[in-house]
């Protein structure tokens, strides 16, 4: 099994400096843009209620987007005011994208989770590196996006970064609207 973890200051997708872009399981920005585009419901595994920590920033993020995010944490009962479930399998609806927030060590349980309710896609977040889980996910037909923030690539791509008080300081070529 190969479980990496990406260097806390890498970026995914966006650095190419990720080993993940050098691997079989690198996809391109043409990828993540189509996923977000035709994917609406997020069951978001690891999300914390925690509003310091990165999954509970990313969440608010994809819910101010419009999409549907479900939370998955075994320890709550409710995060941003939305049912959480113990489990993918306990969702009763369908789920495009599985976004993983969890050590990669604990991604072969829920890729296989993934693969049970049908899920369309399987996206392990900055620093979740599973490349046996990966290639699973991939026979069983999930695409699967490694190493990446799902809200950063949406705002990569959608012109959010600086959405909801986060101010990156990156100089974008959109017209400032005062």
């Amino acid at each position: 099994m190969t479980t990496k973890t990406a260097p806390a200051s890498g970026t995914g997708a966006v650095n190419s400096n990720s080993p993940v872009t050098r691997s079989a399981f690198a996809t391109t920005a043409f990828d993540r843009l189509r996923i977000l585009q035709t994917s609406k419901t997020i069951a978001m595994v690891g999300l914390s209620a925690n509003p310091f920590r990165p999954s509970h920033f990313a969440a608010i993020y994809m819910l101010s987007e419009g999409y549907n995010v479900i939370p998955v944490n075994p320890r709550e009962q409710e995060i941003l005011g939305r049912r959480c479930y113990a489990s993918l399998r306990d969702i009763p609806e369908p789920v495009d994208i599985v976004d993983i927030f969890r050590d990669p060590k604990a991604v072969p349980p829920i890729v296989e989770d993934a693969i049970a309710i049908g899920a369309k896609v399987v996206w392990m977040q900055l620093g979740v590196i599973n490349e046996e889980a990966a290639r699973r996910a991939r026979e069983a037909g999930l695409e699967v996006v490694m190493d990446a923030c799902v809200k950063i690539e949406h705002a990569r791509f959608f012109g959010g970064l600086n959405t909801i008080g986060l101010n990156t300081g990156v100089i974008s070529s959109r017209r400032l609207v005062r």
